[in-house]
């Protein structure tokens, strides 16, 4: 157990804590120097007591135990996991080259050359992952980051999974990923296979890198799924004919006739110049995992718990959890009410519509219904002053089995809509974490 740490400067064990690197709904991200060696890592601060209602078991140390062995050039590795009366610090490998969409994005796209190699490196990556039985099910730009020398590290590992997730059928079933990255077999709600569905999102990654754009994009959800469904990537002229070739046979919407891994690296264009990155699996490590991390023993609660929280988490979800449900980014540049949040869930329209009136009515909020839809509204001492707020809610049909909420602002208090929307999409989001997206109207 370590003491309380928190401001820059302050020492954390054999790290020095440095500068802010990120914020999230359970914690924060801080910049650690090591005292002896002088190298830098990214600590993920995270609030025992957010996490007290979570029940920690003794899978998630099993897990966690998992986690630590994952040593791949091209994955970014855990260290540490250290405590102390209130906070869990995990100690990870820090990359400082930035995530890999903002390098696309400086660029527009990446040349062939460029591209494949960090497409190298990547599958390389998601099939050691997939060797150790892990499944990222949230591969995108955003989750890979870049290090100074230009190599990937695969990251955020807070929706993976591993073999105890899978069901007696021998699949996955729980509906998760970001939206324009997900594979059509996941929308379906009939069991997926882990390492197929990385597959896909993997050629989604691909086409973005060479081509600046996404194969499947639109701003309504339902629409967009459609054409996830389909699989009609339209190719630009000047793509050569063989990565042509590669990202179509990647974005089958087949699972079972889609390229596996093994495949992928027996294509030609795959094979130019590959340089293949290899497992760190002999290196010797001792990596300390504080148990006290996981012992919510001495921790006060708060004093109103939430029913609906979670009983189980696992390791992957825990380091993930500093940006669960944070929707800030949501609302800096532009006005709240330029926007729309959108969130799948596998309730029925019924059902739905009828669990946002319970809990909007909870929370205050007065509703009115019309032709199957709401009216969410807060009002403040007059229309439209100050603590005033007026939402929207649709539900849109995915599929049998999944549905898109989306939450429309008309007017109204940012912080009361930024309230709304991580309460409805938290508590009737498909995911422990949902995927939300946010979208100018």
């Amino acid at each position: 157990m370590v003491r309380e740490v928190e401001k820059k400067g302050m020492q954390l064990g054999k790290y020095e804590l440095g500068r802010t690197l990120g914020e999230g709904n359970f914690g924060k991200v801080k910049y650690a120097r090591h005292f002896d060696s002088g190298q830098g890592f990214a600590v993920k601060i995270l609030d025992r007591k957010r996490i007290l209602d979570l029940k920690i078991s003794e899978q998630l140390k099993r897990e966690i135990g998992t986690l630590k062995l994952l040593k791949h050039p091209n994955v970014v590795r855990l260290h540490e996991v250290l405590a102390s009366k209130t906070k869990i610090y995990m100690i990870l490998e820090y990359v400082n080259g930035g995530e890999l969409f903002d390098r696309i994005a400086l660029k527009e796209r990446l040349p062939e050359a460029e591209g494949r190699r960090l497409f190298q490196q990547l599958i390389d990556g998601v099939g050691y992952l997939h060797d150790k039985g892990v499944f990222h099910r949230d591969l995108k730009p955003e989750n890979i980051l870049v290090d100074a020398e230009g190599n990937i590290k695969i990251s955020d590992f807070g929706l993976s999974a591993l073999p105890q997730h899978f069901r007696d059928d021998g699949l996955l079933h729980t509906t998760c990923g970001s939206p324009n990255y997900v594979a059509p077999e996941v929308l379906t709600n009939r069991g997926y296979d882990g390492a197929t569905s990385d597959v896909w999102s993997c050629g989604v990654i691909l086409y973005v890198i060479l081509t600046g754009s996404l194969p499947f994009d639109d701003r309504n959800l339902a629409v967009l799924y459609q054409k996830i469904f389909k699989g009609d990537v339209q190719m630009p002229k000047w793509l050569s004919p063989s990565a042509k070739n590669l990202v179509k046979r990647i974005l089958d919407p087949n699972p079972k006739t889609r390229i596996s891994i093994a495949e992928i690296k027996t294509d030609e264009w795959f094979k130019q110049d590959y340089i293949p990155s290899y497992p760190n699996d002999e290196e010797e490590e001792d990596i300390f995992i504080d148990l006290e991390a996981f012992s919510m023993q001495g921790v006060i609660a708060d004093t109103e718990k939430d029913p609906d929280s979670p009983t189980l988490i696992n390791a992957f979800q825990l380091i993930g959890m500093s940006s669960c449900l944070d929707l800030s980014g949501f609302f800096e540049k532009e006005e709240a009410s330029e926007r729309k949040i959108m969130f799948t869930s596998n309730h029925s329209p019924k059902d739905l519509l009828g669990k946002i009136e319970d809990i909007v009515t909870e929370m205050g909020f007065l509703v009115q219904k019309r032709k199957g839809k709401l009216k969410v509204m807060q009002q403040n001492k007059g229309h439209k002053r100050p603590g005033s707020l007026s939402v929207a809610a649709e539900v849109f049909e995915i599929s049998s089995s999944l549905y898109v909420v989306e939450l429309r602002k008309a007017y109204g208090d940012p912080s009361s809509y930024r309230q709304l929307c991580s309460k409805l999409s938290k508590d009737l989001g498909v995911c422990q974490r949902p995927e939300i997206l946010a979208t100018k109207v």
